[in-house]
């Protein structure tokens, strides 16, 4: 099994923004490989982080790569979507937080352990989840869904233009036997391509994978609330920095912050606002922050990462 190592991406400019107080409290919504926590941790003193991850292996590495600051750090292996009633019972927070980051997406461990069942890279049984005690795997998926059932996930979550392709192809597949292992989905989905679109650009089995993915671990569901809640609980000019990997998180993103900023639901055009709204965040960069050339140098995952950050008033 590989260690658990994650590429922290847009690391600099994340905590750059975050402005980390020395007596702040900090809350990292996707601990993962703990890049971003121990950056946040070095700069505490008697201020606090609580971390979250849904996959126990993440605390447990985190543990040990954290150690010299795990009087600083409170640990809860659990999904970012109970970030609420966590945080409402943890009296460090009580009076609001400083910060908050979020990575969203697979980490790099995840991605290069091949049992884990993420990669189409590497042959292994089919799960990609998140928390391995988690009951829905990739396999069900693949073997129980509907084609429409498919279809819909493979071209709204991967935004595959030949999901519907894909997902007769898994039908058929299945029809003789079920689907297995990660090498065996990605043969299927690579059938369904015309052949001179196998070989062009990236792999076929990207998009599907994705969206398969997302699937299991309902990735999407509950991430404007999530992120609507972490707003509500920052201090005023606390920030949050969200990481996003593909268009559907990151329009969630934007529209959120959007939310807070410009709310207002009085008709357009009209004189004078009746509805009461008032802007509770600013951004503190107007377009999505990316990977520089030296970041796309040492890490390609890097290259669809985007960061918004926002403030609040």
């Amino acid at each position: 099994m590989a260690a658990f190592s994650h590429y922290s991406v847009l690391l600099e400019e994340s905590i750059r923004y975050l402005d980390v107080k020395e007596n702040g409290i900090y809350a990292d919504l996707t601990l993962g490989g703990g890049g971003h926590s121990l950056e946040i941790l070095k700069k505490l003193t008697s201020g606090r982080l609580i971390a979250f991850d849904r996959d126990p292996a993440a605390i447990e590495a985190s543990k040990i790569r954290l150690a010299d600051h795990n009087d600083k750090v409170i640990y809860i292996n659990d999904n970012y979507k109970n970030f609420p009633a966590h945080i409402a019972s943890i009296e460090e927070a009580s009076e609001g937080l400083d910060g908050i980051i979020m990575d969203l997406g697979v980490s790099s461990y995840q991605l290069d352990t091949p049992e884990r069942g993420f990669s189409y890279h590497a042959d292994a049984p089919l799960d990609m989840r998140m928390n391995p005690g988690d009951t829905l795997d990739a396999r069900t998926v693949v073997n129980t869904y509907t084609r429409e059932h498919l279809r819909k996930i493979i071209f709204e979550y991967g935004e595959e233009k030949l999901a519907d392709k894909i997902a007769c192809a898994i039908i058929s597949a299945r029809e003789e036997k079920p689907i297995d292992t990660t090498f065996e989905l990605a043969e299927i989905i690579k059938s369904a391509f015309p052949q001179k679109m196998r070989f062009e650009g990236k792999h076929p089995a990207r998009r599907t994978f994705q969206a398969i993915r997302i699937e299991v671990n309902d990735e999407l569901t509950g991430l404007s609330e999530t992120i609507s809640s972490c707003v509500r609980s920052l201090k005023k000019g606390g920030v949050i920095a969200v990481i996003s990997f593909h268009s559907l998180e990151d329009r969630i993103v934007k529209e959120t912050f959007k939310s807070f900023i410009d709310g207002c639901t009085c008709p357009p055009g009209f004189p004078v606002c009746t509805c009461g709204f008032v802007p509770s965040l600013e951004l503190l960069s107007r377009k999505p922050i990316t990977a520089d050339e030296n970041e796309l140098e040492e890490n390609n995952r890097s290259r669809s990462a985007k960061l918004r950050v926002a403030k609040k008033l």
